[in-house]
């Protein structure tokens, strides 16, 4: 009812397909004619099928009595003909009756006759080949009862009877059995058959023509639609006359009312009669009288009717498929023209509520949050706008207590001079009777129209107060910034400029744009004190201080995220034998999960690198452990750890190799001694926690100098630049300086890359490779033979003589002497003893044996068993780890630490 004519897209309720169409016809079931038409033909196929059934039925019973009651008359007649009895009684009883038997049996139309004896041998028989058989079933007769029956069995089925033939004395000296086959009664229903069927199809034909006719009659009556759409245009049609809050009329071409709603009868005030009557016969304001029958199409045009101003639209019916009439709707439109002078006032007020939800809360900072508060009423509601909030919340901490001071976040105004506090200057509610300390109080919007005449609002601050009053400002309005029943701060609306004054009806809106802005302010609360605790967290579970170790030279930065703090991690780990393991990672997500995410991967990288693994291995590990900690929380309540990557590399300064795995991380960067750059190719694998897929170690050798880069994704990628570009630029920024340190190198790439807006964190590693010398490393052989421990020994403790070491001479030859006596006994060939001289002196015992030895106490009895409590005591630290050919126990001895003598480490009492 647009007026701009039928809508096509509207299914119109005259059907215009023909009645037997190809695509839907009367045997179709989607209309109410095609249901009632298919549940009438099937009402007759059932009636027909039935009766039907019921005439062949009946038709065969009594084609099977005709045939029993034939039989019986045949067999009673031979039975009492004349010679029967006395052919019976003759010598040869088959002689005498076989051949009137087949007389008679011809000319009686049954199948068969048969003579037998009482107890069912035959005498005389149709078929001459059954005579001397036995028939059964015929005990009955032979007591001298006639019988019929249905008999079943051999020589074939029948309708059959028996009937004694008795002598004079009463006795029973035979019997007389006739019957027809039961194939010869069905052949007489079968003949049956054709008329039955041709009956039964024009009783068909006939059923479906007249349902046909009814079903097309039915079908003009119901436009040819479905039940479902009927129900529905019934709901549709109740639900405009009663539930609709919109008047509508529909009036016949000859100007009669077809159709009201109650809307449209309460506001016309129309009679219960009303229908059918003639328009102009319902007491009508003449102006909608006249528009009713004049058949114009109109829209919203305003006329009176009564003391209401009602909208009025009229469509014609004609096109939609109805009668030709036209339809009305009616809209009381009274208080409309009564608000109409306050509706523009209105409608700025929602455009500045809906600027307030688009433009306040764009970030998750607090001040900036309260300046997007000011800037969003000035100038449409207020000349200057203050933002106050207490020092908690900047802050991010809960609010507790009385406010009685807070500090100035915001302040807009349509001018830059002003006369009110800057922002940053502690405001005080002292005294109880300023605006502010009643909104406060309140906990709602408090209104002072005229500052002139406001006692209260002067004790504040008198000096302030006359020079705003001075500067022009007139009127105020406070409303408190409170989110969860919690007051986080204020807000302020002043006026000076604009001459309309604040009133009673701008209470309410300055609580709605006080409220949402702080629901705003209230979520940069939270957020700003997550990040802290995410940051603070993610800090203290980083390295603070980098291990003591001599194999790099090492420098890092580290960057969180500012929105929120990612998952970004490094670390550097000490191993034995003068190695060192350098890691970087990154878990997807951020906030206080990431976090700790990261603090558990850390420490399960710090485990498993104690067990002196591989690269490889070790992250085939951390990628069961994540997959487990996946499956503690089956229900989904919890966050997993999928998606965290890694890269795990082993440097050794004494041939200088390099080893490491990577768990879907970037590859690492390497720095050549002349300046070129290159990236490490790196066997690609899955991120961790994904499981099922193999890790593969790969191998560099570095040379000394060299600078190993490692870093996280948040440095080369980010939303204005892509991982190649960002590669590309990394390996730009390393290239070309020969003297870079590692701390110069980090400096490099964070003032060259540093994103203006980080939105991950960014971990940033740079090692610098050294090489043992030559001269701090010592190697023997030693054969499988105990007599070589002593000549090891001594070789060793020249080495140490050698490197000045000759107060360590004496713990170590004990400690050699138990490590290879034990590689010796226990282990296989090859056995080797290596020596490092680093910032503590390494003991190395190589063996082609996997074999790992434990420390255990020796019981009092026992002769072996102390000896690795003897090195434990005399060593630092020892350990095993093995080998693709073997393993290698270790010892490290400090320098430093003043080693004390074997004396004082070995109880006086132990026996050797």
């Amino acid at each position: 009812m647009n007026g701009h004519g039928p809508d096509t897209s509207r299914r119109p309720l005259r059907r215009t397909r023909p009645l037997w169409g190809k695509r839907e016809s009367l045997l179709g079931a989607r209309t109410v004619a095609g249901q009632v038409l298919l549940l009438q033909v099937a009402v007759a196929v059932l009636l027909i099928a039935a009766v039907v059934a019921v005439l062949v039925l009946q038709a065969r019973h009594d084609s099977e009595q005709n045939a029993q009651n034939r039989s019986l008359a045949t067999a009673a007649a031979f039975a009492r003909a004349p010679g029967t009895a006395a052919a019976l009684r003759s010598p040869d009883p088959t002689t005498a009756l076989q051949p009137l038997m087949q007389k008679t049996g011809q000319a009686s139309g049954v199948d068969f006759i048969t003579v037998m004896a009482p107890d069912g041998t035959r005498y005389a028989d149709s078929d001459p080949s059954l005579i001397g058989e036995r028939s059964t079933g015929v005990e009955r007769a032979a007591a001298g009862e006639a019988i019929t029956e249905i008999f079943e069995g051999a020589p074939n089925d029948a309708a059959r009877a028996v009937v004694p033939v008795v002598g004079p004395d009463g006795r029973v000296i035979g019997l007389v059995q006739a019957g027809v086959g039961i194939e010869n009664v069905g052949n007489a229903v079968d003949r049956q058959l054709p008329m039955l069927l041709s009956c039964a199809a024009a009783a068909l034909a006939l059923a479906t023509a007249s349902a046909a006719l009814v079903s097309r009659r039915l079908r003009r009556q119901t436009r040819g639609i479905g039940p479902t759409e009927m129900t529905r245009m019934y709901e549709h049609h109740d639900a405009v006359l009663h539930a609709v809050r919109e008047g509508v009329l529909i009036v016949g071409g000859d100007g009669r009312l077809m159709l009201a709603n109650d809307e449209a009868r309460r506001l016309l005030e129309l009679p219960p009669d009303a229908d059918g009557r003639q328009v102009a016969e319902l007491g009508l304001d003449a102006g909608v009288t006249a528009l009713l029958r004049s058949n114009r199409a109109v829209t919203d045009e305003v006329h009176l009717a009564g003391d209401r101003l009602l909208a009025v639209s009229i469509r014609p019916t004609a096109p939609y498929g109805g009668h030709f009439g036209t339809v009305a709707t009616l809209r009381d439109t009274t208080e409309l023209r009564a608000l109409s002078g306050t509706a523009e006032t209105a409608r700025q007020r929602l455009k500045i509520l809906y600027d307030a939800g688009t433009r306040i809360g764009t970030t998750l900072d607090v001040v900036r949050t309260a300046e997007e508060l000011s800037s969003v009423a000035v100038p449409r509601f207020a000349d200057f706008v203050t933002v106050e909030l207490l020092n908690p919340v900047l802050h991010g901490d809960e609010p507790a207590g009385v406010p009685t001071e807070m500090r100035r976040a915001a302040l807009t105004g349509i001018r830059s001079d002003h006369p009110f506090q800057p922002v940053g200057d502690v405001i005080r509610f002292l005294a109880p009777a300023t605006p502010m300390a009643e909104a406060l109080a309140g906990g709602h919007a408090v209104l002072e129209a005229d500052l002139r005449g406001a006692d209260g609002w002067r004790t504040q601050d008198p000096e302030g107060a006359d020079h705003a009053l001075a500067y022009g400002v007139h009127s105020l309005l406070s409303a408190p910034l409170q989110a969860r029943g919690v007051v986080l701060g204020m807000v302020n609306f002043w006026r000076s400029q604009r001459l309309e004054r604040f009133g009673e009806e701008d209470l309410s809106f300055a609580e709605e744009l006080a409220a949402r802005a702080a629901v705003a302010i209230d979520n940069a609360r939270r957020f700003t004190r997550e990040h802290t605790m995410a940051e603070t967290l993610q800090r203290s579970l980083l390295p603070h201080v980098l291990p003591s170790q001599g194999a790099v030279d090492i420098a890092y930065r580290y960057l969180p995220a500012q929105a929120r703090v990612g998952g970004d991690w490094f670390d550097v780990i000490p191993l034995p034998g003068a190695r060192v393991a350098l890691v970087v990672g990154d878990v997807v997500g951020h906030g206080l999960h990431a976090a700790a995410t990261m603090g558990r991967l850390r420490t399960a990288v710090h485990n498993f690198s104690t067990l002196d693994l591989p690269p490889d291995e070790l992250l085939s590990r951390l990628d069961e452990l994540v997959s487990r900690i996946d499956l503690d929380d089956p229900g989904g309540g919890g966050e997993g750890i999928t998606g965290a990557t890694c890269l795990y590399a082993i440097y050794d300064p004494v041939p200088g190799l390099c080893t490491f795995a990577t768990a879907g991380h970037l590859p690492p960067a390497l720095v050549h001694p002349d300046g070129s750059v290159e990236f490490l190719e790196v066997p690609v694998s899955p991120p961790l926690g994904l499981g099922g897929f193999p890790f593969e170690s790969a191998e560099a050798r570095l040379p000394e100098g060299s600078r190993l880069v490692l870093y996280t994704d948040g440095l080369v990628e980010h939303r204005d630049l892509d991982l190649d570009a960002g590669l590309e630029a990394l390996r730009a920024v390393l290239g070309g300086h020969l003297d870079r340190t590692p701390e110069e190198t980090c400096e490099a790439v964070f003032d060259a890359m540093l994103p203006s807006s980080r939105r991950d964190d960014i971990a940033l590693l740079v090692a610098r490779t050294r090489l043992l010398d030559e001269d701090r490393i010592a190697s023997w052989d030693v054969p499988q033979d105990p007599a070589a421990v002593a000549p090891v020994r001594s070789a060793c403790s020249r080495q140490l003589d050698a490197w000045g070491l000759e107060e360590a001479a004496f713990t170590t030859e004990l400690v050699l002497s138990e490590l290879i006596t034990n590689a010796i006994r226990y282990g296989n060939e090859p056995i080797r003893v290596r020596l490092l001289y680093e910032r503590t002196l390494i003991c190395e015992v190589s063996d082609g044996s996997s074999t790992s030895p434990h420390l255990r106490r020796a019981g009092t009895t026992d002769e072996g068993g102390r000896g690795l409590f003897l090195v434990a005591q005399l060593a630092a630290r020892w350990g095993t780890r093995y080998t693709p050919t073997g393993k290698v126990i270790w010892t490290e001895q400090s320098l430093t630490d003043g080693q004390g003598s074997a004396e004082l480490l070995v109880p006086t009492d132990a026996e050797w």
